[in-house]
């Protein structure tokens, strides 16, 4: 599901469910870290770990420890990007080579709608009215949940390049359906306050993909090195 978000230079590793007995071992540096954390908690974290040392090893590098840096940011190994998301269920990383890409973030979140109250506090009156659009147009589509999603992936793109946090109040989204895939489409997000330099330009635009399935709402966003020329086409 990730895999279809992202470039084909993306590497891009998925487990719906921890059947697999094995796939939650720790270096002892981590185990460390989620010790005193619930069962759960210690589960996502292993098996969200396992997904991106098998995308480390389909880029031909050795697996390490996935040890947290600032804001909780996992720190890759040299040469390497990525993103890692996990909810109830399912865990997902993706790595790229930093040659590929300058950063990328992906979330999966459960697809129903958010608790009373949250979409006030993650949304701009603007995407707020884009989302109701959204509603009569396609009313299978939780679009509250989406919009959070994609706000994670913004962010998880956004901090590698900036080291500075981004508010939900700071990243205007508009979520844009492909007619022939309703769910499924594409992401444009203006940033609100200075973008990061990539390239010697200075970027004010991301972009990125969504879709749904399965019970679950993905989201992907991408920086690439040299900024995308050309008309964008919207799509609902």
């Amino acid at each position: 599901m990730i895999e279809e978000l992202l470039p084909d230079s993306v590497v891009a590793v998925e487990v719906h469910g921890y059947d697999e007995p094995e796939i939650g071992a720790l270096y002892p540096e981590e185990a460390a870290l989620v010790a005193p954390a619930v069962p759960k908690r210690r589960r996502e974290f292993a098996v969200v770990r396992a997904c991106a040392r098998r995308a480390m090893e389909k880029l031909g590098v050795p697996p390490q420890p996935l040890l947290p840096g600032e804001r909780g940011a996992p720190r890759w190994p040299a040469g390497l990007t990525g993103s890692m998301t996990h909810c109830d269920g399912y865990c997902a990383a993706a790595l790229v080579r930093a040659v590929d890409l300058a950063s990328l973030g992906i979330d999966a979140e459960p697809h129903g709608p958010l608790p009373e109250g949250v979409l006030e506090s993650v949304s701009l009156p603007g995407e707020r009215a884009r989302l109701r659009q959204l509603a009569e147009a396609y009313p299978a589509v939780h679009g509250d949940r989406l919009l959070f999603s994609a706000k994670e992936s913004v962010y998880k793109a956004w901090f590698p390049l900036t080291g500075r946090w981004l508010d939900f109040s700071e990243a205007d989204i508009d979520i844009r359906v492909d007619p022939q895939q309703p769910f499924s489409g594409t992401l444009r997000v203006e940033l609100l306050v200075p973008g990061p330099l990539v390239g010697g330009e200075r970027r004010g635009v991301f972009e990125g993909r969504w879709t749904v399935r399965d019970g679950l709402v993905a989201t992907s966003v991408t920086v690439p090195h040299t900024r995308t020329h050309g008309t964008v086409t919207r799509l609902a």
